[in-house]
């Protein structure tokens, strides 16, 4: 594949060498599109200028990490944002990082730690850039304590496709109305937020087997005005009363006697590159193609509730922020397992009354449809006031299905009615991990208001309706 040209942008035409095929994170959703890196915000308003002068559509990208075609747009100029990266300004007294856009995860702790400062956010990977992960307002394991990403961050700068370029802070109503947006209002192309303080690279983590959704929810409870993280997974092959069954992993942060703990060194934190100093990482994804399917993950689910239950159970071990957080990332192009067909994430989330009975009824539409999801991860969650809000006063549930052209109709089938059973209680969904939801389904959970304040907001910010994506075709956003 073709090498990106740098500057200067064509005045009137676009070239071919800049044609790239991108892809949503699980390599289900891919378009061909006209790929720009800018380093600045003067060479942003040059390719926003060129797409109007070549009647080109804008879709923005980060790390690529959404998982279906919120990244991509067909036949559009995509604007990667990734090689904005810049640390404007670090304050190790108040914990303020300033930065670009472009820094990712891994770019911000980096950063922080040896002063003892973690984000207070983070997804299950470290590679998603900050603009990518405010446009999505991701979520984390601490969800139900502090929230999403957005409610950490004391003020943004956003550029409009009008022109304008706007710092916005959490007394705006636009900030809260970029920040979710999925990339469709502006480009956010600074944030300046707040990080944690803490005084260890460790965390405490307490695991606990449970039998089914009543002991899941019981220990959720029991902990969720102590803990600063809490996550299970589900063993979604689970039948009948051992429906919900899995492991619960609940998280204190350390403190440590020392002025500068080792452990908040950066390079305490780095992810080993072979298992049990023997194999390497690289090469773990061909071992588990091998079981990524029905019958190997049924036994490998089995396997690791069995072990759950005899190993570690109520036992506290120390882990560091790195591994217990980044658990996507211990294995390299993991993902790759799953080609050539790909999968999808569906993740709801639905309120604390209703969600037992949801996630059950889930469980038991994948089984008895035989398309049981391979992962299934569990967490709680506080709402929050962003205009594309996911999060409720409840939990979610994240299911990890294999794609093959076999089987792709019947699982769209399954995730269109998991929908229904969602919405009927009141549930909601998340652009970054959609890769099925419907017109009609986006209209009922995000409500005529929403959408018609949306439709102004577009009207006024980006009148030609430059930003795009394949999400937003596909939901009728725009």
């Amino acid at each position: 594949m073709s090498a990106t040209i740098s500057n200067p942008i064509p005045a009137l035409k676009l070239p071919p060498e800049r044609i790239h095929r991108l892809e949503g994170y699980g390599m289900r959703s891919a378009a061909d599109g006209y790929l720009f890196r800018p380093t600045n915000v003067a060479e942003i308003r040059q390719i926003l200028n060129l797409a109007q002068e070549t009647h080109r559509k804008v879709v923005l990208r980060g790390a690529g990490r959404s998982y279906g075609d919120a990244n991509v747009g067909s036949e559009c100029i995509i604007v990667d944002i990734s090689r904005m990266n810049r640390i404007l300004n670090w304050d190790a007294k108040t914990g303020l990082i300033d930065c670009e856009a472009g820094v990712t995860i891994e770019g911000l702790w980096r950063t922080t730690m040896e002063d003892g400062f973690w984000p207070p956010v983070v997804s299950g990977t470290m590679f998603p850039t900050l603009g990518g992960a405010l446009g999505m307002n991701i979520h984390g394991k601490n969800s139900f304590k502090v929230g999403t990403l957005g409610d950490q961050v004391v003020e943004l700068d956003v550029l409009f496709p009008n022109g304008e370029l706007q710092t916005l802070s959490p007394s705006d109503d636009l900030f809260y109305q970029v920040i979710s947006s999925a990339g469709l209002l502006g480009i956010i192309t600074r944030a300046k937020l707040q990080m944690k303080r803490v005084h260890s690279g460790d965390v405490k983590v307490l695991a606990v087997s449970c039998d089914d959704w009543q002991q899941q929810f019981d220990c959720f409870e029991k902990y969720e005005h102590d803990a600063d993280y809490m996550v299970s997974w589900i063993d979604c092959f689970g039948r009948g009363k051992a429906n919900g069954r899995g492991q619960i992993h609940v998280a204190w942060y350390g403190n440590e006697a020392y002025d500068i703990p080792p452990t908040l060194k950066p390079e305490s934190q780095d992810l080993p590159d072979t298992i049990l100093g023997l194999v390497p990482k690289s090469v773990v994804w061909r071992f588990l193609k091998i079981l990524n399917n029905r019958p190997g993950m049924r036994f490998v689910n089995y396997a690791k509730h069995n072990a759950s239950k005899i190993l570690g159970n109520h036992k506290e071990i120390q882990q560091s922020l790195v591994g217990f957080s980044f658990l996507l990332d211990y294995v390299p192009n993991w993902r790759n397992a799953y080609l050539p067909g790909g999968f999808i994430q569906y993740q709801s989330f639905v309120p604390r009354e209703h969600a037992k009975a949801v996630f059950s009824k889930q469980i038991q539409m994948q089984q008895d449809a035989k398309l049981q999801a391979f992962l299934g991860v569990f967490k709680l969650h506080k709402p929050d006031k962003f205009m594309f809000s996911h999060a409720v006063n409840g939990y979610s549930l994240a299911l990890d299905f294999k794609v093959t052209k076999r089987n792709w109709p019947r699982l769209q089938k399954l995730c269109h009615e998991m929908n229904e059973v969602v919405l009927q209680a009141g549930g909601r969904f998340y652009f970054a991990k959609d890769s099925t939801l419907r017109p009609s389904d986006v209209r009922s959970y995000l409500g005529d208001d929403t959408l018609k304040t949306f439709k102004e907001l577009k009207a006024r910010f980006d009148p030609e309706g430059l930003l795009t994506s394949n999400l937003a075709k596909r939901l009728e956003l725009i």
